[in-house]
């Protein structure tokens, strides 16, 4: 199989939202992803997926490793039901201007603020954030998170005495703590893999820094409370025998419903003030201003192509 141009991949909105797998071999065959356990084989087409969630008992191959390069998908190691992060994988664009752009306002205080209220306004809809202050912000969404738990304990008659988790153990908590951790896992590693998919930095974050994954968990914030947190209530009442698993179905399932691939790539573009539809050159050479020199030739006295 021949490696695919850029162009001809499906765009990160267009993909699936995320494979979580475990205690299988990961492989390949021609353009498909093979997974295969005690169960059998499936076949998974690479160009569909947009990040692979690999638990623990995952063995993956080189030819599935060169298929998933090839192929732009973001591959995600975690540990057992997705509660750790251990590492990443590439991004699926080429260029890097939302990169920059995203370094630029991190670095910038006053810019920086603004993306924070940005970020903040999306989570009050129709309230003006503009003259509140950063500590004002915070203990307003405070207050909303506190009383988003509090009807949902009692629209499904669970209950709450506020999020409790332990690393270490994931059974030690609660099963509405565990419910709201396997789904918010699932919620960063899509936030992740579209930042990357982007060419952006999960680590350069505005409201969450200091972290890897601290832009992954400012765009997860964005929708916890439409996504994950209802969930999480409502399984938690059915209270299943496989609460993870379940919560990883359902979860997925409401990704495709609420089609949040496009809505994370529309919200990223937003927050960095993208407007740029023009693709941009693979590699140019900086030259001091706004515009970029041409990459490839010497500048030398009767220069020639490189």
């Amino acid at each position: 199989m021949e490696r695919p141009e850029l162009q001809e991949l499906p765009v990160i909105s267009d993909r699936m939202t995320f494979i979580y797998l475990e205690h299988c071999r990961i492989s390949r065959e021609d353009g498909a992803v093979s997974v295969k356990d005690i169960e059998g084989t499936v076949y998974i087409p690479a160009a569909a997926i947009t990040v692979l969630l690999l638990g623990p008992g995952t063995e993956i191959t080189h030819r599935a490793m060169e298929l998933i390069g090839d192929t732009g998908i973001s591959v995600i190691w975690v540990g057992e039901h997705g509660v750790r992060y251990y590492a990443h994988g590439r991004a699926l664009n080429s260029h890097t201007s939302l990169l920059e752009k995203q370094a630029k306002l991190v670095s910038n205080t006053r810019l920086h603020l603004e993306v924070v209220k940005k970020m903040y306004s999306m989570r009050f809809q129709g309230e003006d954030v503009t003259g509140l202050t950063l500590q004002q912000l915070r203990g307003r969404e405070g207050a909303r998170m506190r009383k988003i738990y509090r009807e949902q304990s009692r629209l499904h008659q669970v209950e709450w005495n506020g999020r409790e988790y332990d690393v270490e153990d994931f059974f030690d908590g609660t099963p509405v703590n565990q419910a709201l951790s396997a789904g918010n896992v699932c919620l960063y590693g899509l936030a992740a893999a579209v930042i990357t998919a982007l060419g952006c930095s999960p680590g350069l974050g505005f409201v969450h820094v200091g972290h890897e994954l601290s832009f992954a968990y400012d765009v997860a914030d964005l929708y916890k409370a439409e996504i994950t947190i209802p969930l999480a209530f409502e399984i938690a009442a059915e209270n299943p025998p496989d609460l993870p698993n379940v919560v990883r179905r359902r979860v997925r399932d409401e990704f495709a419903k609420t089609r949040i691939l496009e809505k994370m790539v529309h919200d990223i573009k937003y927050l960095l003030a993208d407007s740029d539809t023009e693709q941009k050159a693979d590699i140019a050479l900086w030259n001091g201003q706004k515009e970029y020199a041409e990459y490839g030739r010497s500048y030398g006295k009767g220069g020639e192509n490189a």
